[in-house]
């Protein structure tokens, strides 16, 4: 009888634990601005002391083209390049600038980024960015916590505007907004 009990009360604990939806994410009343990247507000707040304790944070940085090229040129005068080093370097820099994602999780095969789907859409809805990630496994970084970083180029817009991006997490279930201004 009490074997009974025990695999009854088990497989109810079980059943209920995979049930559980993970809360979304709380949302501040107007976007923060980031402290890394100034072009980049976070709409959700993913950075928080909630997400730290549960190890679930995701950023995002922005480079624009022009920083990108000064960079370049920065590193070009560092570096005493070659002209077709320079040449090869400048031609491989994507048009519309690069999106940095950084995702810090618990364990490494958590930190993979192949969990994450980004999506970016215009003030009107219009979608102009719709990627998933490569997979991999995160580095350790702290504690019991694995850092995955990834650069993805970013598209071309032909006017500066405010954009929305999404990153939807397949592990945790929750999605990650961010209000990017594209220049």
């Amino acid at each position: 009888m009490k074997k009974l009990f025990l695999l009854i009360s088990l497989f109810s604990s079980l059943a209920a634990s995979a049930q559980m939806v993970t809360p979304e994410r709380k949302r501040y009343m107007r976007p923060k601005k980031d402290e890394e990247c100034a072009l980049v507000l976070n709409v959700t707040k993913n950075t928080d002391e909630d997400s730290q304790k549960d190890a679930s944070m995701t950023r995002v940085a922005y480079r624009p083209y022009a920083e990108l090229v000064t960079a370049l040129g920065a590193m070009r005068e560092m570096n005493r390049w070659a002209d077709s080093t320079y040449q090869r370097r400048f031609n491989s820099l994507p048009p519309g600038g690069e999106l940095q994602v950084t995702m810090y999780r618990r364990g490494a095969q958590n930190a993979d980024p192949s969990a994450l789907s980004l999506s970016a859409k215009t003030k009107d809805g219009k979608e102009v960015f719709t990627q998933t990630l490569t997979a991999g496994t995160g580095r350790f970084w702290n504690q019991d916590q694995y850092k995955s970083e990834r650069v993805i180029p970013f598209v071309k817009m032909d006017a500066p505007q405010p954009l929305t991006l999404i990153i939807t997490d397949a592990k945790l279930k929750q999605d990650f907004e961010y209000v990017i201004n594209v220049q």
